[in-house]
């Protein structure tokens, strides 16, 4: 994969290509429990067919009714990506066939959609502030899902599930601003942050709440864009970048052989890492769009507007920015408010009295560390927000060092105690004792004649290594500010 510092580029035989991306973001509306215009369940794992209405089924005479919550969460994101709300929008047939659609036709929006432009602000290297880069945003619109086959082992048969049928979706779609996989990558990790923080969807795409379709061009740059294909249903973020990258080369080896790329739709196959046909690329005229005659358009009026906007909460743009005015680092903000449930965890961790700087290190270093080792997620931990905040206040007054605080958390993890009743109960309390200091210090100094002689010569790099020899001989519980002064004091 590309460095996602440096600008993507395929070296062919004719020179430089450049990729051109766009993605349409399926995102199913999680935060109800029905479907859009049904009653019906969304439970996901349900045994199949268990979660159809009468009208997701499209039995004669059913009519939809739009769910007022699904309308409610799509505004809401729409506002969370700086998108234009529409105050009046319309539902649209689809019209196509497949044995999943019982209708033969989706309510989708074409003309006049719910959301229109936003844009996303994406830090390609999160470590580089100056690899910010804004993605626009064409249109948010709400549609149903269609259904799923599951093809049997036998060779002439599948099986239609229902349960999706109708489901609350998103589509969220881009402008062809991306130009590589980095890029594409930075935007999907957002836009699934923001959604989880708005609440409107999980962001699950192992399950399928979240899922993309790549549209992939290239180009010589600067010039007219290229035709583009669609891979469909892509549910990762490595996997949408291997598209991409797959693509975007396989594009160039057929041009620059003699060939022409046909506007398709194509798959991925993530054992191989590769793309293959599907079906010709169908136009809007093919699909015969029409107004749903069985659906009103959506007015939003004041009163709506103001709620779903009030209801907001702080995005991760504004409270990264929040953190770092606190002092705390570009990196470390931007990780501590990649995940919603991690951004809520660290603001109860400073809502209990923790110093900002001084705990965003302490988790980015210190708890993700442990996290990591035990296999655990944040929302598991066993170590409290308030239980944390008492740690780190041991180590902001000098009760206990650093290294002492490493093994007391550990102790925290394992056995649930707070972190003063550890430190009380296996006597831990840092000294300042400099009586205590000094007697190991010129034990450890009269051990190391040599190395002090070297010191006075001019090797001062050697200062750390008494240091560390002194902790060493007190078992981390001196405090090191005192063990420095009394070292310089001796050493002269």
């Amino acid at each position: 994969m590309a460095d996602a510092g440096a600008p993507f580029r395929i070296e062919g035989d004719t020179g430089e290509w450049e990729v051109v991306v766009g993605l349409e973001v399926h995102a199913q509306i999680t935060a109800t429990a029905s479907k859009l215009f049904s009653g019906a369940a969304t439970a996901f794992g349900a045994e199949p067919n268990t979660q159809v209405s009468l009208v997701d089924a499209a039995m004669p005479g059913m009519l939809p009714v739009p769910n007022k919550e699904c309308i409610r969460q799509a505004v809401r994101t729409g506002m969370a990506l700086d998108a234009k709300i529409n105050r009046w929008s319309r539902f649209d047939r689809k019209n196509y066939f497949y044995a999943d659609l019982p209708q033969g036709y989706q309510i989708s929006q074409l003309y006049h959609p719910l959301v229109g432009e936003g844009e996303v602000e994406v830090l390609v290297d999160d470590k580089d502030d100056s690899s910010a880069k804004t993605i626009g945003i064409e249109r948010i619109h709400v549609e149903q899902d269609a259904g799923k086959l599951m093809h049997d082992q036998h060779p002439t048969m599948s099986y239609v599930d229902l349960n999706r049928s109708g489901v609350a979706l998103m589509e969220i779609v881009s402008r062809p601003d991306m130009r590589s996989p980095a890029e594409a990558g930075a935007y999907l990790r957002k836009l699934r942050a923001v959604l989880r923080y708005v609440g409107s969807c999980d962001g699950n795409m192992e399950e399928g709440s979240m899922r993309a379709d790549v549209n992939v061009s290239v180009r010589k740059p600067g010039d007219e864009f290229g035709t583009r294909t669609e891979t469909k249903n892509v549910n990762s973020v490595r996997f949408v970048m291997q598209v991409i990258e797959h693509e975007a080369r396989r594009q160039v080896e057929l041009i620059e052989a003699g060939g022409t790329i046909v506007q398709e739709t194509r798959l991925f196959d993530p054992d191989k890492g590769v793309t293959r046909s599907l079906r010709s690329k169908e136009d809007a005229h093919d699909y015969r769009y029409f107004p749903d005659p069985d659906l009103l358009p959506l007015e939003l009026d004041d009163a709506f507007l103001e709620e779903c906007r009030g209801s907001l909460p702080e995005l991760p743009d504004a409270k990264r920015k929040r953190y770092e005015a606190q002092g705390i680092t570009p990196y470390n903000a931007g990780v501590l408010t990649a995940e919603v449930e991690t951004a809520r965890w660290f603001d109860a961790l400073l809502d209990a009295g923790a110093e900002a700087k001084q705990a965003a290190n302490w988790v980015v270093a210190e708890l993700f560390g442990a996290l990591n080792r035990r296999g655990e997620s944040i929302e598991n931990n066993p170590v409290t927000p308030a239980a944390a905040a008492e740690l780190l206040r041991l180590v902001a007054d000098g009760t206990i060092s650093g290294t002492i605080a490493k093994q007391v958390f550990e102790i925290m993890l394992e056995s649930g105690e707070g972190a003063a009743a550890i430190v009380e109960e296996r006597g831990l309390k840092q000294t300042s004792d400099t009586g205590a200091i000094d007697a190991e210090i010129d034990r450890i100094l009269a051990a190391n004649a040599d190395k002090v002689e070297q010191y006075k010569a001019g090797k001062q790099a050697l200062f750390g290594f008494f240091v560390g020899q002194t902790m060493k001989a007190m078992q981390g519980k001196a405090n090191p500010q005192v063990v420095n002064e009394r070292l310089r004091a001796k050493l002269g």
